[in-house]
């Protein structure tokens, strides 16, 4: 029987797939739990319509992270942190904290997954950070550690 199917399935192939698979094995198990449409002439033009939706979004999407790495690549932010009178570090710059900064500058759709930092910043200076994006795009910011005033 050949099928469409509906989810990625392990063993069995990729969504918008289609595949031969037993009769059995179909209606029994794969039909029941809405993994798959039976191949008819009317399901395999909502399976063309449905790929070529899926594929402008995936465009517009790719588009769109193009753009805000764009925007963020090589963007200078200030932190400010609490210094002691013999220059002892108070706190750190940790990966929400620099998260919380760009939402402030208008970057309101960043987590704070996205953000490449191994350990949190704990001393004054400029440190080189890598924002992660879909697409295995990346945009590097340039992270200002200063004194607070």
């Amino acid at each position: 029987m050949k099928i469409i199917l509906l989810n990625d399935i392990e063993n069995l192939g990729k969504k918008w797939e289609v595949k031969r698979v037993k009769r059995g094995y179909a209606v029994n198990h794969l039909i029941p739990r809405g993994l798959v449409k039976i191949v008819t002439p009317h399901a395999m033009k909502e399976l063309e319509k449905q790929k070529e939706f899926e594929t402008k979004r995936a465009e517009e999407e790719l588009k769109a992270t193009q753009e805000q790495a764009s925007l963020i690549d090589g963007l200078e932010v200030v932190i400010p942190l609490k210094v002691g009178e013999e220059g002892e570090i108070y706190g750190s710059v940790t990966n929400q904290i620099i998260i919380d900064k760009l939402h402030e500058l208008g970057f309101k759709n960043l987590k704070k997954t996205q953000v490449v930092l191994s350990t949190p910043i704990r001393e004054l200076g400029e440190f080189p950070i890598i924002i992660r994006f879909e697409h295995n795009l990346e945009a590097e910011i340039k992270l200002i550690v200063v004194e607070e005033k």
